[in-house]
């Protein structure tokens, strides 16, 4: 589950209920495109008086996507995201400013379609993007638009290669016999027949389409046709189910493309974290496989700028989806692998080579933040270029400066311009200036707290807006998910801690054990240890707040989703009276019944030990939340999407059955069209109303 963080880190929006509506939203047929706007939402006249975030006020910020910067280093081009709550939709509009500071302008405010994922021209003279899965092309000043891809289908991603004269896109490929070929007198029936795992995946029925890389040459400005460079083969490039195309890289002399793949199906895919990066000699039309004998994930191929090198991500231990995220180094001239950031104890990502290809930036997590660092390739030193209470989630180049996109708690994604020497930074975009200067956002400060083992833990407190320490105040103890997903200075657009706050409690979030960026032992001790040491790290974090005296401790409640909702299930059973009430969305509750329903069995066969019939019994499974119902005593809420594959729905109903047997007051909150995550904007704002709802009852 830890690589769900690390894509929406990737994505750069760490708002779980964002990461699928902003990507690629489109209009709805015959609602016009005035229904959602380029530009920023009015305040209402209550929400102007009220000085306050509320659901609905989330729903009016604009939310920045992709970003790339001119081969001058002069303009960068990047998408903001704006939903309409009452047409229940996002529409996406790309937008410019100069790479130095200036105004923003929107290129496409006029076009119907949502515009995303775009990209420069390599000549610098356009830039491209994808709309109704076709791509178009518009000049920086915002002329000439025009479609340029008329790929049957269409298509779900492209790159030029870096002369301009072929593109590299993405396009679904039949896979495997459909319904309706097997049985056609029966073109009414609706059934999903499956011989083997992985028949889905997240939150969908998979089997009939693979995801495949096409290299094309447009003739005459237009690209109608390529080569599909897998073709045959059943398997997605990239990899399901974020199928992001930073998994893909062009060489700079556009003869070879690096792609990332698994190519395994069945029980082998849904075992195993084995992905590779593979080498595609566009001339030859010959593909091998450099990463071949590493048996962890390897992705994110990047070629250095004089064509020496690939840089490319690694994880060493198979199975194991929260490993360490090593830089690694491929040269092409003998294929030799060197660890970039060996010795260095945290993750690394997003990779980006200097022009002399003698260094590489990236971002790694640090004490529950992300920064930039610069790795130098020859000397192998590593240092920081950035510090500070914040996230960054991207980089690119601008001459001799870089472009990064960075959030914090109290703050949704912006661009900003980082000088690598210094660190400074200047802010570039202000996408959401209206709303934060409507509202009064709450305090963030850094707490340690002594674990029961003698650590010290970095906790982040979140106060309420004008907060006064000689009132009380109802406190949530904040559960987080992944479980390898640091606590770090995320603005979620669902689970917002500024949101809480704004409602009245103090937030109290642990990075407690089994988190990155605080090192490898801290992130894997919890593996086979569910129910163990985090729990004592979330009750030490609870136990020190409540002991201030503007916490009241007889108003304490807990709140968390995935792993973060089995804590809370777990809790409920353990708690010993502390809370008066629980939420819990999209929680493991049996683990039996989890991992005979889940779709990716390295998961729990690495963090529980195995599947549950091993002999000896594997441990992990004494710590499942069923197993202590016998001591629930406390209201709880249970929220869950039909369409979770990941952790089935039915283990909310389990949980909410479990606690109405027992009289305990419990109510069930279940989205037929949801998964893991909740994305549909009126969906997003019932479920924030049912939250405050239920943690007023209990807690006010």
């Amino acid at each position: 589950m830890q690589e769900i963080y690390t894509m929406m880190i990737r994505i750069g929006l760490l708002g779980i209920a964002v990461v699928l509506a902003a990507c690629t939203p489109s209009s709805q047929p015959g609602r016009p495109a005035e229904t959602v706007s380029a530009y920023p939402a009015p305040l209402t006249e209550q929400e102007a008086e009220a000085r306050r975030l509320t659901p609905e006020l989330l729903w009016k910020f604009g939310r920045i996507g992709g970003f790339a910067v001119s081969p001058d280093g002069q303009t960068v081009v990047y998408s903001v995201t704006r939903y309409s709550l009452e047409a229940n939709k996002g529409h996406t509009t790309l937008w410019v400013i100069p790479a130095k500071g200036g105004n923003a302008v929107c290129l496409t405010a006029g076009k119907e379609e949502s515009c995303y994922q775009p990209c420069w021209h390599p000549s610098g003279q356009r830039i491209a993007f994808l709309s109704a899965s076709q791509i178009w092309e518009i000049t920086p000043a915002g002329n000439d638009l025009r479609q340029i891809s008329f790929i049957e289908g269409g298509i779900n991603g492209f790159s030029f290669s870096p002369d301009g004269q072929s593109v590299m896109f993405l396009k679904d490929v039949p896979s495997g016999e459909k319904l309706h070929d097997r049985y056609p007198d029966l073109p009414q029936s609706n059934a999903v027949i499956a011989d083997d795992m992985m028949e889905r995946h997240w939150n969908k029925w998979t089997g009939h389409a693979a995801s495949h890389i096409f290299v094309g040459k447009p003739e005459n400005g237009v690209l109608r046709s390529g080569k599909d460079i897998m073709a045959g083969e059943p398997y997605d490039s990239p990899l399901s189910p974020y199928f992001d195309t930073d998994e893909i890289a062009w060489s700079a002399d556009g003869k070879y493309l690096a792609y990332t793949c698994k190519k395994l199906t069945g029980r082998a895919y849904a075992l195993s974290t084995n992905s590779d990066i593979y080498l595609y000699d566009v001339e030859k039309e010959v593909t091998r496989n450099i990463s071949e004998g590493m048996a962890g994930y390897d992705k994110y191929p990047v070629f250095s700028p004089d064509g020496s090198m690939i840089a490319f991500q690694s994880m060493a231990t198979p199975g194991y989806e929260a490993d360490r995220e090593r830089l690694m180094i491929y040269r092409m001239a003998d294929g030799a692998i060197n660890e970039l950031t060996d010795g260095y104890d945290n993750n690394a990502s997003h990779f980006l080579w200097t022009p002399d290809s003698r260094a590489i930036l990236f971002i790694s997590g640090v004490r529950a933040t992300y920064q930039i660092y610069h790795a130098d390739v020859g000397a192998k030193t590593i240092r920081p270029v950035t510090a500070g209470q914040h996230d960054y989630t991207g980089i690119a180049l601008a001459g001799d400066a870089l472009i990064g996109s960075k959030m914090s708690i109290g703050m949704a994604t912006e661009l900003f311009r980082i000088n690598p020497l210094t660190g400074e930074e200047q802010q570039l975009t202000f996408t959401n200036r209206n709303i934060y200067d409507a509202i009064e956002r709450g305090e963030v400060k850094e707490r340690i707290v002594k674990t029961t083992d003698g650590k010290d833990m970095l906790v982040w407190v979140v106060y309420p807006p004008a907060f006064d320490p000689t009132q009380q105040y109802p406190a949530l103890l904040y559960c987080q998910g992944g479980p390898q997903s640091a606590v770090s200075q995320f603005f979620s657009f669902r689970w917002n801690l500024q949101l809480m706050a704004a409602n009245g409690y103090i937030v109290v979030a642990p990075n407690r054990r089994g988190l990155p960026t605080f090192g490898q032992d801290w992130n894997r001790q919890i593996s086979g240890d569910y129910g163990g040491q985090n729990m004592q790290d979330y009750l030490s974090a609870i136990d020190d707040m409540k002991k201030e005296a503007y916490v009241d401790a007889d108003r304490l409640g807990a709140v968390g989703a995935s792993y973060g909702g089995f804590s809370v299930y777990w809790l409920e059973g353990h708690h010993n009276k502390r809370f008066k009430a629980f939420i819990a969305h999209c929680g493991m509750f049996n683990f039996e019944s989890k991992y005979g329903g889940t779709d990716e069995y390295w998961f729990p066969n690495f963090d529980l030990g195995g599947a549950y019939w091993d002999k000896p019994r594997p441990k992990g499974y004494a710590f499942s939340p069923h197993l202590f119902v016998d001591k629930w005593d406390t209201p709880i809420l249970i929220f869950h999407g039909e369409k979770d594959f990941r952790v089935p729905y039915t283990e909310g109903l389990q949980a909410f059955h479990a606690a109405r047997l027992r009289g305990i007051p419990a109510r069930l909150v279940v989205f037929p069209d949801e998964g893991h995550w909740v994305t549909q904007p009126q969906n997003a704002v019932l479920w924030q109303r049912e939250f405050f709802g239920w943690l007023n009852q209990w807690l006010k």
